[in-house]
């Protein structure tokens, strides 16, 4: 993976449920911690920074770990939570199994714990640092809203709600609006991918016996479909083998979506986001213009920040066990 490389800052400033996840009826506040723990957002952006300077992969890391806590019970941070003898939870859960750097949140939490205890929820963390990789990775910054509370249920089962890399349009649209989510927003959020890297498994798919008529997804830019055969040859016996999800893959950009109009998308549900006539113009849109789609994906991830978040939980002292 490309080297990281942190834009300066000062600090002052991914499905089908069998019942929609309702939008929160919780009251978040942008100015939630101001009195009871007012150096948390501080305490969070420095942990998170440090553990971007030892490791590049922990801003893709951090900014999938929302996605996939969010989709799931919503944002509760039950994403979190170890399985016990009794019970597998959802981090072991096949889509969840390559889930990595929950170690940041943990260590940002003991902080935040020895600062202010029992004021900071797990959920509101991941909030907040999701939030900090995207801008210290030269992306967007916005005001997360607060006051969220910590999930008691987790499962294992429920990560096949998550959406599948071999998801059509449809699918993909009728999985976010289970969310509240209409197609900007859809279109707007997968451009995560342009930070993150893919192992084969996800996408090898596409790259033989697709179809009785094409041996490779005729989406697929053909020089892009021989690159990525020769790295998940058949059989692989490279199991860290893949592909990066975009070229610039440590800095939060627009490049993404100029791959998708280039046939170059490593997932076939990315690159269905170009080919659908529901989602087209958007993409080209965001190709364009950079600036909106860092607005928009802004205003995104405050809308999935206010899935199904619960009143009724609690602020967990350990971010991997209920109280």
């Amino acid at each position: 993976m490309a080297a990281f490389a942190p834009k300066p800052i000062l600090f002052c400033t991914f499905l089908l449920l069998l019942h929609a996840l309702p939008q929160s009826r919780a009251a978040l506040d942008t100015h939630y911690y101001d009195k009871t723990c007012p150096q948390a957002e501080k305490i969070i952006f420095q942990t998170v920074y440090n553990a971007s300077m030892h490791d590049p992969k922990v801003p893709a890391r951090i900014l999938r770990m929302f996605f996939h806590d969010c989709f799931i019970r919503g944002c509760d941070a039950s994403l979190l939570l170890d399985s016990t003898p009794g019970n597998q939870a959802e981090k072991d859960g096949p889509p969840n199994i390559s889930v990595r750097s929950f170690y940041v949140i943990d260590e940002a939490k003991t902080k935040l714990e020895a600062a202010c205890p029992h004021i900071v929820s797990c959920a509101d963390i991941i909030g907040i640092a999701a939030r900090d990789v995207v801008t210290m990775s030269r992306g967007p910054y916005w005001t997360v809203l607060k006051g969220r509370k910590d999930g008691r249920v987790s499962r294992a089962n429920e990560t096949i709600n998550l959406p599948a890399p071999t998801f059509n349009v449809s699918q993909l649209i009728q999985s976010f609006a289970k969310r509240g989510l209409g197609v900007k927003e859809l279109v707007a959020l997968s451009g995560g991918h342009t930070l993150g890297f893919s192992h084969c498994s996800s996408f090898e798919a596409r790259l033989r016996n697709f179809s009785p008529v094409h041996d490779v997804d005729p989406t697929m830019d053909s020089e892009f479909a021989l690159k990525l055969r020769k790295q998940c040859p058949k059989p692989n016996r490279d199991h860290s083998a893949g592909e990066l999800l975009d070229s610039t893959s440590s800095i939060f950009d627009n490049d993404y979506y100029k791959r998708l109009i280039g046939g170059k998308g490593v997932f076939g549900s990315d690159q269905a986001l170009f080919g659908d006539f529901r989602t087209k113009r958007t993409v080209e849109s965001f190709a364009k213009d950079q600036s909106l789609f860092f607005k928009e994906f802004a205003a995104s991830m405050v809308k999935l920040g206010n899935v199904g978040v619960i009143e009724n939980g609690e602020v967990r002292v350990n971010c991997r066990v209920v109280n």
